[in-house]
């Protein structure tokens, strides 16, 4: 009888001669200096601001 299926395993060794195809992607997330000013609404956001305020 053999072990559970949540076993670890080890890593297998690449095939000689490939290579990995490694691409670069960003998240989208942006570091913001906290001396930076704050950034001001947006017309749709300070319309929906507006409308809850009614």
């Amino acid at each position: 009888m053999t072990g559970p299926s949540s076993t670890p395993r080890s890593e297998h060794p690449g095939r000689p001669g490939t290579r990995w195809g490694t691409v670069l992607r960003t998240t989208g997330e942006h570091v913001i200096p906290d001396d930076a000013p704050t950034a001001q609404a947006n017309r749709a956001t300070r319309r929906a601001a507006a409308r809850r305020k009614k």
